[in-house]
């Protein structure tokens, strides 16, 4: 009995060196933990380098450009998209369906701009889009803000992120994005882009 509470009393001194060993206090029946501290950060130096077109026109530039700040980076998924819209319009924004360059509102009938939005839902949809945030509906910065927001980009764009598939895998779910009526050469278009872009 003795040497038990010698012991208890020898541990009981130790006790307030030992915490301040390991450098906190840790009061008796109580729930107090170390404190947690955030890991140090990790300052990255390397610059993230995107995928570039040197010999595309300012539209192709600025689409491709767009497009990877959405955080779509696959080669595969950025040719099939812009292969897709140069047989739309050729990046042309304010071309109307049949090849008139005119501005939103005189497109009479067809499609228009960038993908050539058709259906009414669609058209008029931009049109509306543009209006409510002060934008020109004929431009491309408008009109790539709109088409992100349309149901059937929101479709599409979880696709494109999924990398490493072919162009082939891309330009299939491509359809539900733009459902068109002839295929033409939108996969001609992007093999090109394929061979075109580089990493810098």
């Amino acid at each position: 009995m003795i040497n038990k509470l010698i012991f208890t009393l020898f541990i009981g001194a130790l006790y307030p060196t030992i915490n301040s060993f390991y450098g906190y206090t840790i009061a008796r029946n109580s729930k107090v933990f170390p404190p947690i501290t955030d890991p140090p950060k990790v300052l990255s130096s390397v610059h993230k380098k995107t995928w570039k077109c040197n010999d595309c026109n300012y539209s192709e530039k600025e689409t491709l450009r767009f497009l990877q700040k959405r955080g779509i980076t696959d080669k595969y998924a950025l040719a099939t998209v812009m292969g897709n819209i140069k047989q739309e319009s050729n990046f042309i924004s304010n071309i109307c369906e049949g090849g008139h360059r005119v501005s939103y509102h005189r497109c009479r009938s067809g499609g228009y701009g960038l993908i050539q939005w058709t259906s009414p839902n669609r058209y008029y949809g931009l049109g509306r889009y543009a209006k409510n945030t002060g934008g020109n509906p004929s431009a491309i910065h408008t009109q790539l803000d709109y088409m992100i927001t349309e149901r059937e980009w929101k479709d599409y764009e979880p696709i494109l992120k999924y990398s490493g598939k072919s162009i082939d895998y891309y330009m299939y779910y491509a359809y539900g994005w733009l459902g068109w009526g002839i295929h033409g050469n939108r996969t001609h278009y992007a093999y090109n882009y394929l061979d075109k872009l580089t990493r810098s």
